[in-house]
């Protein structure tokens, strides 16, 4: 296979110079002597992340640049964080809360939200962080699975808590942020317990393993499964935060993914932190020209963001590029779905800079496979697995299929950040290792000759819409929750745009009647109960869905019959 558009560089000085020597030499042990305090008897990320550069020339240096979208900035030294986060580690303690517990977080991206990810691993209680933009349905489910014992909330968030709150019986505590009275029974002020709490706080040490955080994730059937880490993790956050993004000390670095999301929690607070960087966190909605202000305000030099940002920039044009200095740029990267090569090619003309694109998985808990800055990009590949990592095209029985030859994509298990378990469900665990040897990652993809890995789509029915991944079974769970809908059969459908958008194929119950305004009311009502991105923007109504004589919903029909292409074996389809 022949490749006229590889984008070749320049030799690189620091980081990851020699990928082939490294890949061949590499061994995760090294990695740990990186860290000031890493032994059996004791590790915390928090300590590594933070407390150890206050002891450092690091101690008075920017860790969070923050600024929202009606300008207002804050700026907090990794002291300032320290001494903020062990405050809130005494208050936390100080209401009961104590190792293992599971502290949740329904935050805006606030500096108290990454104040309060660092507390939480400061005491060794679990951190789960949730998507600002969850309906109560969402909310209830990740709270309900975890048994969260506190979250920690704003007033106006708090609205859509209080809609579930009979249904979580150990949900004890809701601290609020900005809360200024009319504090209910169970409530707390942030402010007010961060202000009474000593600044003297003595770290959990903790073993290795013991869990850090847990994020919910979608899948084809069920609720969302709670994907849990452990602080051993932070062996991958470092290096492949330091090798892949590239990061060196002098570096401002912004990463768009907010915490409710995986690249949020690894690569917007820990990775960074962990390699002593200063970051910059925007609170607002994409603007394209706000972007680019953010990156000539803060002179930000590495930039991490989503493939469908990067082609909404693209279609936002060239002409607002021209209005903004963004010569402190030198290093560019995407991850969240594939990135097509027509957007790598427009980066490279206008910002003169390729992009690297990345691909890796919540459960994953770190980059597996990247474009690096020592080797050429092939636009459209995923690039090759990072050091340490063993991925391998395989077919359904385990067997490792040669280059060119499509299969599922497989990784060798034991890497430091892979998930630890699916909290509350150990079949569902247990299905990601069900080939014998191998973590199945549910993606189907090919690798070329020269080792670069491309990818195909998805083995299941995972919509993955604007970087966000949605199970089709949550969203008709919530679409026949509506008075005028009997049956609900969800796919993905491809969008130039958004990678994939949710279609809808909704039978309506008796006395319904198919309109514009149905369409938009079943809308919003899905905005509200789950989350503005798990929307369906295309919604059709039909007579039936088709299903299997068991009753499962057959959505690779409706996807071809949507798509005019084969639907192949129907022999299951149940008959009218």
């Amino acid at each position: 296979m022949e490749y006229k558009d590889i984008i070749y560089k320049t030799p690189v000085k620091y980081g990851l110079i020699n990928y082939e020597k490294t890949y061949e030499d590499f061994g995760w042990e090294e990695v740990k002597r990186s860290f000031e305090h890493f032994s059996h008897d004791g590790v915390n990320i928090a300590h590594e992340g933070i407390d150890r550069h206050t002891s450092t020339s690091h101690r008075n240096k920017v860790a969070l640049l923050w600024e929202d979208e009606n300008g207002h900035k804050k700026e907090y030294t990794f002291s300032d964080i320290k001494r903020q986060s062990d405050k809130l580690a005494n208050a936390l303690k100080g209401i009961g809360i104590n190792k293992g517990d599971r502290v949740f977080l329904f935050l805006p991206r606030i500096p108290e939200l990454y104040i309060s990810i660092i507390a939480i691993a400061k005491i060794g209680a679990i951190a789960g962080p949730m998507f600002s933009a969850f309906g109560p349905g969402a909310i209830k489910d990740r709270l309900l699975n975890s048994e969260a014992k506190a979250l920690i909330t704003t007033p106006e968030l708090n609205q859509r808590v209080n809609e579930a709150k009979e249904e979580l019986p150990m949900l004890k505590y809701i601290i609020l942020v900005g809360a200024k009275d009319n504090l209910k029974k169970g409530e707390l002020s942030y402010e007010s317990e961060i202000n009474k709490a000593s600044e003297a706080f003595n770290i959990t040490w903790v073993n290795p393993e013991d869990y850090l955080y847990i994020l919910y994730t979608s899948g084809t059937t069920g609720k969302p499964k709670g994907v849990t880490h452990v602080h051993n993790d932070m062996i991958s956050h470092y290096i492949t935060t330091k090798w892949v993004l590239d990061l060196m000390d002098d570096d401002v670095y912004w990463c768009t993914a907010d915490p409710g999301w995986v690249t949020g929690t690894v690569y917007g607070i820990w990775g960074p932190w962990l390699n002593g960087i200063s970051q910059v966190v925007y609170s607002g909605r994409y603007d394209a020209e706000k972007w680019y202000s953010i990156i000539e305000k803060h002179k930000v030099t590495v930039w991490y963001t989503a493939p469908t940002a990067l082609r909404m920039l693209m279609k936002a044009g060239d002409e607002i590029i021209k209005k903004y200095d963004l010569s402190s740029l030198r290093y560019i990267c995407s991850v969240g779905e594939p990135l097509n090569p027509e957007v790598i090619r427009w980066g490279l003309g206008v910002y003169n800079l390729p992009i690297h694109d990345n691909w890796w998985q919540t459960e994953t808990g770190s980059i597996m496979i990247a474009n690096y800055p020592s080797l050429p990009i092939k636009p459209g590949s995923m690039g090759k697995p990072f050091p340490g990592i063993c991925a391998k095209i395989i077919d359904a029985k385990g067997k490792e299929l040669p280059s060119g030859k499509h299969g599922f994509l497989a990784l060798k298990p034991g890497w430091p950040s892979m998930l630890r378990k699916i909290w509350r469900d150990r079949d569902k665990y247990n299905e990601y290792f069900r080939t014998s040897g191998w973590y199945a990652t549910g993606d189907t993809a090919y690798m070329d000759d020269d080792g670069y890995f491309w990818f195909v789509g998805r083995a299941d029915d995972v919509i993955n819409t604007a970087g966000h991944r949605v199970g089709p079974f949550e969203v008709e769970s919530a679409l026949v929750e509506h008075e005028a809908i009997a049956e609900a059969g969800v796919i993905g459908k491809p969008d130039k745009e958004r990678g994939e958008i949710i279609k809808a194929f909704v039978v309506l119950n008796q006395g319904h009647q198919s309109s514009d305004g149905l369409k938009k009311d079943i809308q919003e009502f899905i905005k509200k109960r789950l989350a503005a991105h798990a929307y369906p923007r295309e919604i059709e109504f039909t007579q039936n869905v088709p299903k299997t004589r068991s009753g499962k919903i057959m959505r690779r029909v409706l996807k071809a019959r949507d798509l005019g292409l084969p639907t192949g074996d129907l022999s299951t389809l149940e008959e009218d």
